[in-house]
C-alpha cells in the first residue's frame, strides 16, 4: 500500500514541479519585466529548488564519448554485450585511428566491474569507468530495475547475482583468455562467493579481485547500516520494508525493496549535510554560481535515482551477510543454475591476486570490513594479497572523485598491471585436471577475431592468445611487491 501511495504523492507532485521550473526559468529570463526587480533572483533560485526537490529522477547515462590517453583523444562506444533478465553486461569500446594510441589499448588488461545492486544504478561507477578506460578494456554490470522486469522472467535471489558474476567471468574468459574484477561495496561478497566457486570446481579463476569498501565481515567496525541489519529480525524486514509493485510499471506485482525507501535511508544517515548541500545551491543560484550549481545537479542526479531490488534477493542479502555472517562463518551454501548447492569455500582461491581498498571514513563499510577477506583467502600463491587503506576518504571517495583518481586508482592499475602477466609454471601445478580440462575447451572454443579497422578492444592477435590461453590455465604470478602494505600471514 505504501508504494502505491509514493506513486500516487509522487504524480500529484509532477505539476508542481513542472511550474516550479517554468517559474525559474520566467524569473531568470531577462527579456521578463519582473526579472529587473530585487527579488527576482530569489525567487528564481527558490523555484529552482523547488523543482529539483519535487522532480522524479530517472536512470541516468553514463554519457562516457571520448576518453584522453596521451594526449589522444579516444571514441567510447558504449553498447550492451550480454543481456540477462535482470542485468546487463555493458562494454566500452574504444576506437581511435592514431595506429600507436590503437596498438597501445590493444595489449590492455581486461576488467569487469561489478557494479552495486544496493538501490542506486551502476551509473554511480561513472567516474570509475572513466578513469579505468584510460588503461583498460572495461566491462560493467548493469543492474535493472526490478520493477521494470515483469513476473514472467521470474524471483531474482542473491544465488542468482552470484551465477550471473560466474557467467560474466567466463564470457570474458572466453573472449580474452582472463579478466580481472572490481567490485565495489555491496558485491565484493558475491563476487567473492563466484570466484570461490569457481575455484572450488577447479575452474580458471580471474587474474585478480579488487575489492573496494565491502562488508565481507559486517561484524567489524559495524556502522549504522549494520547495526540496522543485525538488531531487525528477518521477519521485520519482511514486514515493513518489502512491498508490491503498482500495476502502473511492467514489473507490477513483484514483490520489491522499494528505492524510495533505500534513498530515505541514504538521507538520514546524513539530514545536516544534504540540507547543507541544498542551501548552498540556493545561495550559488543567487551569486550565480554557474561551476557550483552544476557539480551540484550532476551529483544529485545520481545520488536522487533509485531503484528497487526483488525482495527475495535483498532479504538474503540481509540475512547472509548481516545477520548469519554465513561467508565468515563458512557455512553459505549456493544453489547452482542445475539446482545443485554448492559451499562456498574461499579457501579454494589459489590462483588469484587479492587487493583490497578501504576508505578512512568510510560511514557504510567500516574499517577492517574488506580487508576480512584475506583471512578468508587462506591459500593464495606465496600468501600475496594487499590492502590499501586510503587515506581521507568516505565512502564514495574511493571509487569517484579526486582521493579515487588521484590516490586509489595508481595503485589498482599497478596491482592490475603486476598480475596480467602469463603465470609461472607452479602455478600450473596448483590446478587440478578438471581445471586443466576447464581451460583447454575454453581455448579451443575461442577462435581469433577478425581485425577490425580502429577498434582498440577488439579480441587479442592469435600471438597473444596463446599466451592467454596458458594464463587460462596457470592464472595469476605471484605478486610483485609495491608501495602497498602487504599482507602478512
Amino acid at each position: 500500500m505504501l508504494y502505491q501511495i509514493y506513486e500516487t504523492q509522487r504524480s500529484l507532485m509532477e505539476p508542481f514541479a513542472d511550474f516550479a521550473q517554468a517559474a525559474a526559468k520566467l524569473y531568470g529570463n531577462s527579456m521578463f519585466p519582473l526579472s529587473k526587480t530585487p527579488l527576482s533572483q530569489r525567487i528564481s533560485a527558490g523555484y529552482d529548488l523547488a523543482y529539483r526537490l519535487g522532480k522524479g529522477y530517472e536512470k541516468p547515462v553514463f554519457g562516457i564519448t571520448t576518453v584522453d590517453v596521451d594526449g589522444v583523444g579516444v571514441a567510447i562506444h558504449e553498447r550492451i554485450e550480454l543481456e540477462k533478465p535482470f542485468c546487463e553486461l555493458r562494454r566500452f569500446k574504444r576506437f581511435s585511428d592514431d595506429t600507436t594510441t590503437l596498438n597501445k589499448l590493444k595489449n590492455q588488461p581486461v576488467v569487469l566491474v561489478v557494479a552495486p545492486l544496493s538501490g542506486h544504478y551502476a551509473t554511480l561507477l561513472r567516474d570509475t569507468v572513466r578513469t579505468m578506460l584510460k588503461d583498460h578494456k572495461v566491462y560493467i554490470t548493469d543492474w535493472k530495475n526490478a520493477r521494470l522486469v515483469p513476473l514472467s522472467e521470474g524471483e531474482f535471489h542473491l544465488d542468482d547475482y552470484v551465477n550471473y558474476v560466474q557467467e560474466f567471468i567466463r564470457h570474458l574468459q572466453g573472449k580474452y583468455g582472463n579478466c580481472h574484477v572490481i567490485s565495489v561495496c555491496q558485491p565484493t561478497v558475491p563476487v567473492l562467493a563466484a570466484v570461490s566457486l569457481m575455484a572450488s570446481r577447479g575452474e580458471t579463476t580471474p587474474l585478480t579481485m579488487t575489492m573496494m569498501g565491502g562488508p565481507i565481515d559486517a561484524r567489524r567496525s559495524p556502522t549504522e547500516v549494520n547495526t540496522l541489519a543485525s538488531t531487525r529480525s528477518y521477519e521485520w524486514f519482511e514486514k515493513n520494508v518489502i512491498f508490491s509493485v503498482p500495476d502502473s510499471f511492467p514489473g507490477a506485482g513483484r514483490r520489491v525493496y522499494p528505492g524510495f525507501l533505500q534513498y530515505t535511508g541514504f538521507v538520514a544517515m546524513n539530514p545536516d549535510r544534504h540540507a547543507t548541500n541544498h542551501y548552498d545551491y540556493f545561495q550559488d543560484l543567487i551569486k550565480g554560481d554557474g561551476a557550483s550549481t552544476e557539480a551540484h545537479r550532476k551529483f544529485y542526479d545520481e545520488y536522487n535515482a533509485v531503484l528497487d531490488m526483488d525482495a527475495h534477493y535483498y532479504l538474503e542479502t540481509i540475512k547472509t551477510v548481516f545477520q548469519d555472517y554465513s561467508l565468515m562463518n563458512h557455512s553459505w551454501d549456493v544453489r547452482a543454475p542445475d539446482g545443485s548447492l554448492e559451499r562456498v569455500r574461499p579457501q579454494d582461491i589459489t590462483t588469484t591476486a587479492l587487493l583490497t581498498v578501504e576508505g578512512e571514513l568510510d560511514d557504510i563499510s567500516g574499517p577492517g570490513q574488506t580487508y576480512a577477506a584475506h583471512d578468508l583467502c587462506c591459500n593464495l600463491i606465496n600468501k600475496e594479497r594487499s590492502h590499501l587503506e586510503a587515506a581521507g576518504a568516505g565512502h564514495y571517495g574511493i571509487f569517484s572523485g579526486r582521493r579515487w583518481r588521484e590516490n586509489v586508482y595508481p595503485t589498482v592499475r599497478q596491482f592490475i598491471l603486476e598480475n596480467n602477466v602469463v603465470a609461472t609454471a607452479a602455478n600450473t601445478a596448483a590446478n587440478t585436471a578438471t581445471a586443466a580440462k576447464a581451460a583447454e575447451a575454453v581455448a579451443e572454443a575461442v577462435a581469433p577475431a577478425a581485425p577490425v579497422t580502429g577498434a582498440a578492444d577488439s579480441a587479442p592477435a592469435p600471438e597473444a592468445k596463446e599466451g592467454q590461453r596458458v594464463a587460462a590455465v596457470t592464472a595469476a604470478a605471484p605478486l610483485t611487491k609495491g608501495r602497498r602494505r602487504n599482507h602478512k600471514s
